[in-house]
């Protein structure tokens, strides 16, 4: 049920356009001055009156009855209060009718959103620096399919360039295909570091590595061959991490899926003028020169992200007409897609408005920046593993009998990485820590995972919501609290998805944990009084319900128990 449109409906000011309130209904900071509020600053220059005039104009004509229990003009506020048994029986009877799809809606039925993130290198690992990305696109995922929406998430696959063949070079002076079957990426890494080391000393190894690539570009067979190997083992891999991450792909159109399709783009922006010669190489420039030239091909003729990139946005537009185009890749990258969206506006291309990037922070160790050539890097697996079994010491420690340890351990140990990094907002820069991502206490996802599984406990010692129910029973500010925050859900959804910010949800998880706990703790649940006894354990499942919804759409598993 809209409140706020309730809230509309109850005031009756004639030659007064009362729908023009709606989006100034909110919650007062103060919850001792009502459940909603207009506040009537912004309408003074329009009525050519104090605030609080307005407010007692508005508070007089209001119909008081039904769901609107009182309503007082408060120093330029219109402050309202709710039945709260009335209210919290019309919140509860929707989130338990709608079960797994509360919060859900079709608003965004017949678009199609195109997703690319992750976007992993083969023959590097996937280390830390790809989690944020990873996770923040997967939540942003599952958010708008939640939503209605048509999602296509796309793994840009970093698959072209020259490191390919210094692989090659590495691979054939100092490979072992056992040791690569056996170790996989890790075994790729240690060679592809050692050809920057030895290269340091024998420049000869670059020009090396130069002419098979070329040999890739040209379709040699054994080039081909080592090529599509390397592709393997990496997807291989990075497809159990995916995995361990709740993370799905409906394409791996990768760099190099786009190399017959750039031509095309270039000339196309011949044809209409806008790509420049300049010391050999080719360039769109900006009329206004707020940004530097788009390099779109170099000298000797080589292409570049950008030329790429725009083969891929007409690839994605004709092949799925999406409503939007987005690209969640960390903030270094403002300039490239600045440009590029720029590029494909110069060319007469209306949907260019339609493709947004999401910006996200980086992701650092705490003694400095993560370099696969250095060997300097943090491998993901590494990460989970480790998160993984300190879960499972602190269910040794606390629960040594509790059945299904290992699955609850995995689920604990991955939620609390995904929910660290999807916590703050995601233009934040993280400094990677082991013991802020494994921290258990406070704001973390083992927190809310334990809230869900303390719900669960309490069915196991009280049974079934009964048919007797007393909405008396949560007639206090702590009940009040949890069903405001549970009728806000749908909205925090679509506040989630308007502003490609996963971490509103993650802090919805944490209020709404912590507004149970404090209800668990100051009231009785298994009381005699039958009514009241089934209407907390009603808010209990609710809140139970929410709880699971919202954490799935962060991709992090709720155990029954821990």
């Amino acid at each position: 049920m809209d409140y706020k449109q309730l809230i509309i409906d109850s005031i009756n000011i004639e030659g007064f356009d009362a729908q023009s309130l709606y989006g100034l209904v909110a919650a007062p900071k103060d919850s001792g001055m009502g459940d909603l509020c207009i506040p009537c600053f912004k309408l003074a220059k329009e009525m050519r009156k104090s605030p609080a005039a307005i407010a007692q104009e508005i508070a007089a004509k209001v119909k008081v009855g039904g769901i609107i229990k009182d309503v007082q003009a408060v120093a330029g506020f219109v402050n309202f209060t709710l039945d709260n048994m009335l209210y919290s029986k019309q919140v509860l009877d929707r989130v338990l009718g709608e079960g797994s799809a509360y919060g859900a809606s079709n608003e965004g039925e017949g678009k199609t959103v195109c997703i690319d993130y992750s976007s992993v290198n083969i023959a590097k690992p996937f280390h830390m620096g790809h989690l944020l990305n990873t996770a923040l696109g997967g939540a942003i995922y599952r958010i708008h399919k939640a939503l209605g929406y048509n999602v296509v998430g796309i793994n840009h696959l970093g698959d072209w360039g020259t490191q390919f063949g210094k692989l090659i070079v590495a691979y054939k002076l100092w490979g072992d295909r056992k040791e690569i079957d056996e170790r996989g990426v890790r075994a790729l890494v240690d060679i592809y570091v050692r050809f920057h080391k030895e290269e340091e000393t024998d420049p000869s190894l670059a020009d090396e590595a130069r002419k098979w690539f070329k040999a890739i570009e040209d379709g040699d067979k054994e080039a081909l061959q080592l090529f599509e190997y390397f592709k393997a083992i990496t997807l291989k891999e990075v497809k159990k991490i995916y995995e361990r991450l709740n993370i799905e792909f409906d394409s791996y159109a990768g760099e190099s899926f786009y190399n017959d399709k750039m031509q095309p783009v270039l000339d196309e922006l011949t044809k209409q003028g806008l790509l420049e010669e300049s010391d050999g190489a080719k360039v769109v420039k900006f009329v206004d020169d707020s940004m530097p030239p788009c390099l779109l091909q170099r000298s000797d003729g080589a292409t570049l992200y950008a030329t790429r990139d725009m083969a891929a946005a007409f690839y994605r537009k004709n092949t799925y007409d999406f409503y939007k185009c987005l690209y969640v890749v960390a903030y270094q990258q403002n300039l490239h897609f600045r440009q590029v969206f720029k590029v494909l506006e110069m060319m007469g291309c209306e949907w260019s408005q339609d493709m947004i990037h999401v910006a996200h922070g980086m992701v650092s160790l705490e003694n400095g920046s993560m370099s696969t050539r250095d060997g300097n890097v943090v491998f993901l697996e590494d990460v989970l593993n480790t998160a993984v079994a300190k879960a499972k010491a602190v269910i040794d420690e606390k629960n040594p009998d509790l059945e299904g340890k290992e699955e609850i351990a995995e689920q604990v140990g991955v939620g609390a990485v995904l929910f660290g990094v999807l916590y703050n907002g995601r233009i934040k820069d993280i400094v990677f820590s082991f013991d802020k991502v494994l921290n258990f206490e406070g704001e973390t996802g083992p927190y809310v995972q334990y809230t869900y599984a303390r719900c669960n406990s309490l069915f196991e010692k009280c049974g079934e919501v009964g048919e007797e129910i007393d909405y008396a029973g949560l007639d206090s500010d702590s009940c009040k609290a949890i069903v405001s925050l549970l009728e806000k859900y749908p909205e925090i959804l679509k506040e989630s998805a308007r502003k490609y910010e996963p971490s509103i949800v993650t802090r919805f998880a944490v209020d709404l944990s912590q507004a149970f706990n404090k209800f668990y703790f100051e009231h009785k649940i298994n009381t005699e009084r039958e009514g009241i006894k089934n209407a907390r354990l009603l808010l209990t499942k609710a809140t139970r319900q929410v709880l699971k919804n919202a954490l799935s759409l962060l991709g992090i598993a709720t155990p029954y128990k821990m």
